[in-house]
């Protein structure tokens, strides 16, 4: 088994929060974004997509995206459970992770290929129009989240989940793509620092 990964990226990282949750070890190779690894027949034949990370399980099974690959050892290891227990609670994590990928993850994103200088050959083209429509996209939804997490420890209830890491991992990456959490969300801030507290957070 192998998880092919990239320090720098942010779906990886999710994998990354996740495997350190679990308290799982699995051997890594790290893929150079810059160096355009990623890029490489080599690797274009494990990903088609060319994206990180990729699970290369024993019997040569590829499994690429990070929810994908966090599920696969969701079900080897279910405790602690991070994708919900039982019906209503696992829906109620699977709606906030989607919301958290979807509507704020993906936002960031679009803000940090379209401005940052490190990106210019790999989004082509960079469009700095795209970037300014979702720079409010990403205050709204923390502005929502806010008001949610005024009644709620973590994003999906009173339990750390997947779902966490999804918008933590998001946050985070708000800094290289130079956004910052709006001023009035003080809910946000105590979520993100309880969150950012977890040994998990430096993997």
């Amino acid at each position: 088994m192998k998880l092919y990964d990239s320090k720098f990226a942010p779906n990886p990282r999710r994998a990354r929060i996740f495997l350190a949750e679990k308290g799982i070890s699995v051997p890594m190779e790290n893929i150079d974004i810059a160096a355009k690894q990623h890029k490489t027949p080599e690797y274009a034949a494990i990903n088609p997509l060319q994206r990180m990370p990729a699970l290369v399980l024993d019997d040569g099974t590829i499994i690429t995206e990070s929810i994908a690959i966090c599920l696969y050892f969701e079900m080897l290891h279910p405790d602690p459970p991070l994708f919900g227990v039982g019906p209503k609670d696992s829906a109620i994590v699977e709606m906030w992770n989607r919301r958290g990928e979807i509507n704020f993850m993906a936002n960031v994103a679009a803000v940090f290929r379209h401005t940052h200088p490190a990106m210019k050959e790999l989004e082509v083209p960079q469009l700095a129009a795209w970037a300014d429509a979702n720079r409010p996209r990403v205050a709204w939804f923390l502005e929502m989240l806010d008001d949610e997490l005024a009644k709620r420890e973590f994003i999906a209830g009173d339990r750390y989940t997947v779902a966490d890491i999804t918008v933590q991992v998001a946050v985070d990456f708000m800094k290289p793509a130079r956004l910052t959490i709006p001023e009035s969300a003080d809910n946000v801030r105590r979520w993100h620092a309880a969150v950012s507290a977890r040994p998990s957070a430096s993997a």
